[in-house]
């Protein structure tokens, strides 16, 4: 048995559940805390520990990355905000819901596993800090809103509905409003960007004690204070904390504070940026002054691509996308590949890269993993451990990912399958919001995109019409996936 081995295996040892198949509240554990952060719009290119020629200075994201796993083919499970969040949560690909309806109504069914029910169950104490952007059941903001994080396996949440320019603006505590959107705020934009960059937010209610400048800064201290809190605690150590924290940012509006100001080389985007690298920063030197990191698995990515046009990167000379093709929303890669990184000292490698490919629908499983859980059948139905990756220690019976399946962001009608190297887009255009979305196809058109990823991750390169036998098995095989509700195998098919 290797030294990495024997590591897991005292890990897992302290893992092992009693016969009723959860462990008692107060049992004595030895398990990670578990600290989720999800940006919001950050491309590929953005963190310099992704791309050597950024214009923006991301010292702690990269510091994660120098003590931790970084992933480069890791993929959101839809290429916009609320799309990525639901897979992230659920295990489930976005694509087999109606998220649309989000504004009025939960997307997460009652009693459907969640990371966080997960984790609870399991003996962790959890919260949330941040964007939801998963729907509540809204009948005024002076009732409770149902369908929340706290319906959903959080103990405590503190945050907003969804992003920072889309109303009504206020906080929630739990389920209630925290003063309820009675004012109103003007629209906004910027000069010298596109009508969806700068510092652009929608007109509507607004609470009196929001400031959408304030909104970044302020869910740092809340998340500071859930970690201080959780490590001035007695019981903590039998009962671990699960943090998931959702910056808002750098989604829009680009409100960096006036420290920040020039200090990029990406405009007011990159500006904004340096700012969330820099709130990043304090939350992980909290879990150093805590002394909880150690002993704290750390996940951070963003949950889409950016809203970064060509003109951008001719005029600031950064490439948000980092040579991906597209933007936020588009089935190219840019709209989904995303920086990926694990830090979980003792257990992961310092310094490593890995071409594993990973979905954010995978981080339920791998928890389960964690945990040493057997997922139900019907949970989690497109998620694949990853466990064995950071840890190097192999698990015989784990399904792999080797696929995933996708709904582009504006066009409903087309669908991506990536299978090893290959990737094939259902239709022409970008899906997205790269210009144009949708192209109808001519009689002497291919009908969609086939790319080998191996030898042209720019996607310039369409193979449809040479291929036509890959793209026919692509097919069938994303037919299969729709169809079953489910890409993880059943666990009776894993063998025992």
């Amino acid at each position: 048995m290797n030294i990495r081995t024997r590591t897991f295996a005292v890990l897992l040892l302290g893992c092992i559940l009693s016969s009723g198949g959860m462990p008692p509240a107060n049992a004595e554990v030895s398990r990670p805390n578990i600290v989720v952060i999800l940006v919001d719009d950050m491309g590929y290119g953005d963190p310099g520990c992704f791309n050597s020629q950024s214009k923006i200075p991301t010292p702690h994201i990269d510091s994660l990355a120098q003590h931790g796993m970084r992933f480069t083919d890791a993929h959101a499970p839809g290429p916009l905000c609320h799309m990525s969040r639901y897979g992230l949560m659920t295990g489930r690909y976005p694509f087999r819901t109606d998220v649309r309806v989000w504004p009025r109504q939960p997307l997460i069914e009652p009693g459907q596993m969640t990371i966080a029910s997960l984790a609870k169950s399991n003996g962790y104490r959890t919260a949330m800090v941040g964007k939801w952007h998963l729907g509540f059941a809204e009948d005024g903001y002076d009732k409770p809103l149902p369908g929340g994080p706290v319906d959903c396996g959080f103990d405590q949440f503190f945050g907003i509905r969804a992003s920072t320019d889309i109303p009504p603006y206020f906080y929630i505590r739990n389920d209630r409003a925290v003063q309820a959107p009675t004012e109103t705020i003007a629209a906004n934009h910027s000069e010298g960007w596109s009508p969806i960059q700068g510092a652009f937010w929608r007109a509507g209610g607004i609470a009196p004690d929001l400031s959408l400048k304030e909104v970044l800064p302020r869910f740092t201290q809340e998340a500071v204070d859930v970690i201080q809190r959780h490590a001035s605690d007695v019981g903590s150590e039998s009962n671990p904390l699960m943090l998931y924290l959702a910056y808002p940012a750098p989604h829009t509006p680009w409100l960096p504070d006036e420290q920040y100001v020039g200090q990029s080389g990406a405009g007011l985007y990159g500006d904004f940026m340096m700012m969330v690298d820099a709130q990043i920063g304090r939350v992980l030197e909290t879990l150093r002054e805590s002394n909880m990191e150690d002993d704290t698995l750390v996940i951070f990515t963003s949950d889409n691509g950016p809203c970064w046009y060509d003109r951008d990167v001719e005029r600031f000379g950064h490439d948000s996308a980092g040579g991906l093709r597209g933007m936020k929303a588009d089935a190219w890669e840019a709209g989904h590949r995303m920086p990926f990184i694990v830090r979980w000292p003792k257990r992961v490698q310092p310094a490593t890269q890995s071409d594993h490919l990973v979905c954010f629908t995978d981080l339920l499983a791998t928890l389960a993993d964690l945990f040493e859980i057997e997922l139900p059948d019907d949970a989690a139905p497109d998620s694949f451990s990853f466990l064995s990756e950071l840890t190097g220690v192999d698990a015989p019976r784990a399904a792999v990912r080797s696929q995933f399946v996708m709904r582009a962001g504006s066009v409903a009608s087309m669908m991506t399958i990536r299978s090893g190297d290959w990737k094939l887009i259902t239709g022409l255009g970008s899906g997205g919001f790269s210009k144009p979305k949708r192209i109808p196809a001519g009689p002497d058109d291919p009908a969609g995109q086939l790319y080998n990823l191996a030898e042209d991750r720019s996607e310039s390169n369409n193979l449809y019409e040479d291929r036509p036998e890959i793209v026919a098995r692509l097919k069938a095989d994303m037919e299969t996936i729709v169809d079953q509700g489910r890409s993880r195998p059943r666990t009776a098919s894993l063998g025992k």
